[in-house]
Formats: C-alpha cells, sequence, structure tokens
C-alpha cells in the first residue's frame, strides 16, 4: 500500500470518527432532555400509594394461580414477570404507559391513570399469564405421556 492510499484511508477513519461523535453528542442530549421530562413521572410511579397497591395486587393474583410474580425496576421502569409474560410500566413525558410483553415482543401498550384502581390492570394482565399457563400444562402433559409411552416400549 502506497502512502497516499494510507493516508487517504486515515482521513476517512477521521471523517466517519468525527461524524460519529456527533451524533453520539446528539443522542446524549436527546436521552438527558427526555429523562428531564420523565422525571415527574417516574418519580411518582416509584413512590404513590397506587404503585404499592398495584404490587401488593399482583403478588396475590399470582399466588392464587399458583405462579410467581416477579417484581423488578429497572431504572426507571417497574416490570413485572410471569410465566415469561411482562407488565412495564414505563414513564414518559405525558405519564406512565403499561407495555404488555411477550417475551421481548411488545402485544399491547396504554396509557395509565394513577388515580383509578390497579385491580383493572392486573386481572387483564393475567388473563395473558393464565393463558401462557395452560399452553405450558398442555406441553408438560404432552412430555410426559411422550416419556410415558417410551417407558412402556
Amino acid at each position: 500500500m502506497s502512502f497516499l492510499d494510507n493516508l487517504e484511508n486515515n482521513l476517512k477513519a477521521l471523517e466517519s470518527r468525527e461524524q460519529g461523535g456527533l451524533d453520539e453528542g446528539n443522542q446524549r442530549e436527546a436521552a438527558k432532555k427526555r429523562a428531564q421530562l420523565e422525571a415527574p413521572w417516574a418519580d411518582r410511579l416509584k413512590k404513590d400509594p397506587w404503585t404499592a397497591s398495584l404490587m401488593q395486587r399482583a403478588t396475590r393474583a399470582g399466588f392464587e394461580r399458583r405462579t410467581k410474580v416477579h417484581l423488578i425496576w429497572v431504572g426507571t421502569t417497574l416490570r413485572m414477570e410471569a410465566r415469561g409474560q411482562r407488565l412495564e410500566l414505563r414513564p414518559a413525558a405525558d405519564g406512565v404507559s403499561a407495555v404488555y410483553l411477550r417475551g421481548a415482543e411488545p402485544v399491547k401498550q396504554e396509557k395509565l391513570d394513577l388515580t383509578g384502581d390497579p385491580a383493572k390492570l392486573i386481572a387483564g394482565w393475567m388473563v395473558l399469564v393464565e393463558e401462557q399457563k395452560k399452553k405450558d400444562d398442555a406441553e408438560a402433559a404432552a412430555v410426559a405421556a411422550e416419556l410415558a409411552a417410551a417407558e412402556g416400549e
């Protein structure tokens, strides 16, 4: 490789690095501005009695269905997970959204009223959890039948 080719490659690399640096700076500024707009809702979500009631009801609903409900704070997001079904409460600039996820795939999203009753939200999510439980139980029964058939041969 000649000196001029090497010099040209170095200049191209520097130009691309500078452009990427500007993009990163813009992204950081946008993320900072978004976090400032979300902050009041995130604070309310963490400290509001509505959230405590929601967590208690989710735990109770899981217990009634013999299903463990995992409650996790991921940054400002409250994640509830049971049998691969997730419900995430995500603060945004205009309020808090409930995002229903199956694995990592969003299924449904809705705005929340933090002054209402969290029972409706939990009941809607538990329908999805119960469907997954039925699928899991059917799979377990099928595997058990296959094992019993294999042992009988």
